[in-house]
């Protein structure tokens, strides 16, 4: 727990993008198993432990020092976490030597809310300022260290030498502390087996051509292609066996927002396009992370990733475009079906 604690120190004081990949990095290479992926889980938002909350924690901070100091030092500081981490009280007794990451996570995935107001106090008395800190922003889920879940994976790519297309595409279905992930990454195990799993693909982004790239297009327009630019959300759909799933640009599952577009395909495949609106209608967001609603939903397919368990990304876009043609039913090509919530 103590390095871990030093990563997040680290991390909340570097601003550099260059900066906060290469202490990760250097984390993931230097931190054994399973500390480093639970880590890694907890600074990607994939740690959940419902019986943990900000109630839980103001409450066990007030009953250590006085609530009036609580709270004028909470508004001073502005972060809960931090506050109760410098506030809290030394131990007046002997206690155990601080836990290791994957002890803290063992100790918080088994509490309930009948336990954590003494189990959560003990693990805190086990730690210094830095260490309780880091024990506070992981149970609770608010890292808020400038850590996105694309910058963490690029820091796993680095620091095992392997490409972040391939964490990407890997990284969905496994679970923390991703054992099968850092197996194949750090000591060349075969990847992790997604064969019969409708995931999510990383998907091809464009990017600016400069120099020499942006004059090799302009001497040759001919051997270039346009492409509308549709006002929507970039969605993936992929469809292995019975399943199908549709995911948006950032690997979100907004399948159960979307039903009559999971319907719509009934191929195996893996289509890139563009999730759209018919008509003036109203978008509404619901409470979940990536959860929407809307009247009239439709797909339009630009290109084929994969169609019958072969990975087409290799040919020519013109190729893999020209079999998007016809594609399904009429709302996921560009119908509009009644949306259901």
């Amino acid at each position: 727990m103590e390095r871990f604690a030093a990563l997040i120190d680290a991390l909340v004081y570097t601003r550099s993008r260059n900066g906060k990949l290469a202490l990760i990095a250097n984390y993931l290479r230097s931190t054994p198993d399973p500390d480093r992926g639970w880590a890694l889980a907890a600074m990607t938002d994939g740690l959940d432990f419902p019986a943990v909350k900000s109630s839980a924690v103001r409450g066990l901070i007030m009953e250590r020092v006085d609530p009036v100091l609580f709270q004028l030092s909470r508004d001073y500081v502005g972060d809960t976490a931090e506050t109760v981490s410098l506030l809290w009280p030394d131990p007046a007794h002997a206690v155990e030597a601080p836990p290791t990451v994957s002890q803290a996570v063992h100790t918080l995935q088994h509490m309930t809310r009948a336990t954590v107001q003494v189990e959560l106090g003990e693990l805190l008395d086990r730690l210094d300022a830095n260490g309780r800190y880091a024990l506070l922003k992981l149970a609770t889920g608010a890292m808020r260290i400038g850590i996105s879940s694309r910058l963490a994976k690029v820091a796993f790519a680095q620091a095992f030498d392997v490409s972040v297309d391939d964490v990407e595409e890997y990284w969905h279905g496994q679970l923390p502390p991703y054992a099968e992930l850092f197996a194949w990454a750090a000591d060349g195990a075969p990847p992790p087996d997604a064969a019969g799993l409708p995931l999510f693909r990383p998907f091809m982004l464009s990017h600016p051509l400069e120099g020499a790239a942006l004059a090799s297009v302009e001497a040759d327009f001919a051997s270039y292609a346009a492409e509308w630019k549709w006002d929507g959300i970039r969605v993936q759909i992929v469809r292995v066996g019975d399943e199908t799933r549709l995911y948006s640009r950032s690997g979100d599952d907004i399948s159960a927002s979307f039903p009559e577009i999971v319907a719509a395909l009934d191929i195996e495949a893996v289509l890139d396009g563009e999730l759209l609106v018919r008509g003036s209608h109203q978008w509404r967001r619901g409470r979940g992370r990536g959860e929407f609603q809307c009247p009239a939903a439709a797909a339009w397919a630009q290109d084929r990733v994969e169609e019958d368990a072969r990975r087409l990304s290799r040919l020519r876009a013109a190729l893999r475009r020209a079999g998007c043609r016809g594609r399904g039913p009429a709302p996921f090509r560009m119908g509009a079906a009644p949306h259901r919530a």
